[in-house]
């Protein structure tokens, strides 16, 4: 399966400055999406089975929020099958991305993408997210479908007081109610909220984008 002229035109279209040169960048995500499809098989990663649907729906939505986020460490909170970590490494080899997954056989998973792709900037926590211990200063923290907003603020608040002040945690939704704004409170506020346009996908991808009140602006 030669995903190479769809992974390079969704590149294109999302026009960002990749730090990785855009033809290796399209070979590495070919290979993580296979790798994907050949673990699926065994360990249910994704309900998602068609590498060019992975493409879309998993890929290029992780993609999508590279202009809205600041590196250079990342932590990806929930990771699953690498989601929105692994796509942001490759494309940022420049940054450091660690994933907190607390399944083993994700974990795994992530671990031998990690060996397949060569990614020296990547980082595998196999524990749960309350129990990770971040001792270092932190840029961004984002996840894609782990929780609501409240339960991710309360799962990670632990490290506002050693992390970056101007640290801003990103929750990826397809859809964020105002009851489930509403979760989240003092010493925290929603800095803005982002309508995101991801290629070859039409449906509602929104970011939210939170930060503590104490953050410069």
């Amino acid at each position: 399966m030669n995903l190479m002229p769809q992974i390079m035109q969704g590149l294109q279209t999302l026009n960002y400055p990749f730090a990785a040169a855009e033809k290796t960048l399209a070979e590495l995500i070919e290979r993580y999406l296979l790798l994907i499809e050949k673990w699926n098989k065994v360990h249910n990663l994704t309900a998602i089975r068609h590498p060019p649907d992975m493409l879309y729906q998993h890929v290029m939505d992780s993609l999508s929020v590279l202009p809205y986020i600041n590196g250079p460490q990342i932590i990806d909170v929930g990771s699953g099958a690498g989601l929105p970590g692994i796509p942001i490494a490759l494309a940022r080899p420049d940054w450091h991305v660690t994933l907190i997954e607390s399944n083993q056989k994700k974990a795994a998973f992530l671990q031998q993408v990690k060996i397949e792709l060569s990614l020296k900037n990547l980082e595998i926590m196999a524990a749960r997210v309350e129990q990770a211990c971040i001792d270092r200063q932190v840029d961004t923290i984002i996840t894609r479908a782990f929780s609501e907003l409240g339960q991710f603020i309360a799962l990670t608040r632990q490290w506002a007081v050693k992390i970056n002040a101007n640290c801003r945690w990103v929750a990826m939704k397809a859809n964020c109610s105002e009851e489930e704004q509403n979760q989240v409170q003092d010493p925290f506020e929603i800095e803005k909220i982002v309508t995101l346009s991801v290629p070859g996908l039409d449906a509602a991808r929104q970011l939210i984008i939170i930060k503590t009140m104490a953050a410069k602006d």
